[in-house]
């Protein structure tokens, strides 16, 4: 009795078991579906009937891979090629049903398929719609993220910069009652592309790093220092708001709202250029950058300067970054409605500059050097310098002053400086075959930064001298002492010239960087002497004294000297008294086309 006994409560404890299965499989958040390795289906719970229900219009469930034929063709291949005994076929898998789905069925279903022995599949089966939708509200989110952040430096890019000064701009107005405003510093790098040049673009991008969390560390003592929140993104439940975001390359924008007076966003200027002037370690170099800033303010004193959008402030507080360069760079510049009209003439003027390009308005002059003999004879053969001018259809001829600034801002001046240089190596070729030994011995033509840049130029120059027959030895170009004395770059690239046997002269001394004692530093051959002590020569012991000077150290060293601006017969006689070797001014002749060149040294000749 006892046997029978324990094996009835065996049978009643098998029954609570299975009907526990079977009330768990009933009752299931997910789909479970049992089918033969076949897919016949041999059980499945209502949650695996309503998902599935919806791909069945005619109700048929008999055949699981049947059913999933059009949307996972995949998964009979998936189990007859599993071989293994039992174990998981797949996982997870998202087969997206929405083409056939009913309204309100779920879009996408996640299968797993696992083998429980050798004649029996376990499907489990859920509605992913929402996890799908999930993932994707992430993706979008993480997207919008990416395009308004740098990749660079983690900061906000343009984009999201644009909409920060759209908030503050819209805050100012309101709060412009309350004397409230906001300051916009537009700031870019004073000859970054050096480092990109000299270090490699890798160490250009950790100085922008660098340059960025200086900005953010300068932004965040003013703003505790002014009592306003930090964080790294502009809060507009605040009274005051900041932000720092790379804009461009060298690029940086940083804003700051709830300030009261222009003068302290000029005195944020001064607290960012002190905190980017401090060198950066990039690399183990230490790295000075300075930087040119551009302020905008809008405010209740911003009068009739203030912008109206976003646009339109980024744009002003660009185009007083762009004063603030051409004034030398390391500084900073509040935005004046005046500069909008200078920048509008100055995008018109490189307009029809481009146009003038593709239309050859462009021609050169040639302004004649003379030899100055101590003994009271002129050379008047001694050389000519290649002057560039501009015959505009409607304008009439333009003076270099009025556009060659522009042209060294928006990238034209190589292309010009190339014409140049090509067109005087052709005339003074055809000068030679016309004169013969009373043609000029020697054409001097004007670089530019932007050309000597050029890792390819010295190849150019070259490429121009063979097309062209020119003799290097007859071809001397000349940089201002500025851009001579400032960099290994510019000193590699003139070296470069010098092997190819082109003389080297040193345009404008005395206004620039150099002095006396590093002349012998500069591979130049020619010392010009610039106009501003030529004017006084015969008038200033003082201007004397230095013209002399620079004469007696240029001849210690084997350079030639030359007079810029010879305006009258005393001046010219001083400079020769001085032992200048060559002079050149309107004294001896304006600059004239070929032509008119010709006209001349014949003259002079017979005279």
């Amino acid at each position: 009795m006892k046997t029978r006994h324990s094996e009835a409560a065996m049978q009643v404890d098998h029954i609570d078991a299975y009907e526990t299965l079977v009330q768990f499989l009933y009752r299931a958040p997910i789909g479970l579906v049992q089918t033969g390795l076949d897919g016949v289906v041999e059980m499945l719970n209502p949650m695996a009937s309503n998902l599935l229900m919806p791909l069945a219009p005619n109700g048929d469930l008999d055949n699981l891979f049947a059913l999933l034929e059009p949307n996972a063709p995949q998964l009979r291949q998936l189990a007859a090629g599993f071989d293994a005994p039992s174990g998981v076929v797949c996982e997870a898998l998202r087969v997206p049903v929405g083409s056939t789905r009913a309204p309100g069925a779920p879009q996408v279903l996640s299968i797993s398929l696992l083998k429980l022995d050798q004649q029996r599949l376990m499907v489990a089966i859920t509605d992913a719609t929402l996890e799908i939708e999930r993932e994707q509200e992430t993706l979008r989110r993480r997207l919008r993220s990416a395009a308004r952040t740098d990749a660079l430096t983690r900061l906000p890019n343009r984009g999201a910069a644009r909409e920060q000064v759209q908030l503050l701009l819209d805050r100012a107005a309101q709060d412009s009652a309350r004397g409230h405003g906001l300051a916009l510093l537009f700031l870019n790098c004073d000859r970054f592309r050096q480092v990109n040049d000299t270090l490699g673009q890798a160490a250009g991008d950790r100085l922008l790093t660098s340059v960025g969390e200086r900005l953010l560390e300068a932004l965040a003592d003013r703003m505790r220092a002014g009592g306003l929140p930090v964080g790294g993104r502009v809060d507009p439940g605040v009274g005051g708001a900041g932000l720092v975001a790379r804009v461009g390359g060298d690029e940086f924008i940083v804003l700051l709202g709830g300030l009261r007076h222009p003068e302290e966003a000029e005195r944020l200027a001064l607290r960012l250029l002190d905190a980017l002037a401090r060198p950066h370690d990039v690399d183990g170099h230490q790295l000075a950058c300075r930087a040119s800033i551009g302020v905008f303010w809008s405010g209740a004193t911003a009068g009739s300067a203030a912008a109206v959008d976003a646009d339109e402030a980024i744009r002003d507080a660009g185009i007083a970054m762009l004063e603030a360069k051409r004034a030398g760079g390391a500084r900073h510049v509040l935005f004046e409605a005046a500069m909008r009209e200078r920048a509008a003439r100055r995008a018109d003027i490189e307009a029809q500059l481009r146009l003038a390009l593709r239309e050859e308005q462009l021609f050169v002059m040639y302004q004649p050097v003379v030899g100055l003999d101590p003994a009271g004879t002129t050379d008047h053969a001694a050389g000519v310098e290649a002057l560039v001018r501009w015959q505009h259809p409607t304008r009439g001829l333009v003076p270099p002053f009025d556009f060659i600034g522009v042209a060294e801002e928006c990238g034209l001046i190589d292309q010009i400086g190339d014409f140049v240089l090509e067109r005087a190596c052709r005339d003074f070729m055809a000068w030679r075959g016309q004169l013969g030994v009373s043609a000029p011995r020697l054409i001097a033509v004007n670089l530019s930064r932007a050309q000597l840049a050029q890792a390819d130029w010295t190849a150019k120059v070259a490429a121009i001298l063979e097309r062209t027959g020119m003799p290097a030895a007859s071809l001397q170009l000349e940089v201002t002492e500025s851009l001579a004395a400032q960099d290994e770059q510019i000193q590699t690239r003139l070296h470069e010239l010098k092997a190819l046997g082109i003389k080297l002269a040193l345009d404008d001394f005395g206004t620039g960087y150099s002095s006396l004692s590093s002349l012998h530093l500069l591979p130049v051959d020619t010392v010009k002497i610039d106009r501003s002590f030529v004017c006084q020569a015969d008038t200033s012991h003082h201007h004397r004294v230095l013209i002399e000077a620079t004469v007696k150290v240029a001849q210690s060293l084997g350079m030639n000297t030359v007079a810029e601006g010879i305006e009258t017969a005393g001046q010219a006689e001083a400079v020769r008294a001085l032992r200048c070797a060559k002079g050149q001014g309107y004294f001896y002749s304006r600059p004239l086309v070929s032509s008119a060149l010709v006209d001349w040294l014949e003259q002079v000749r017979a005279g």
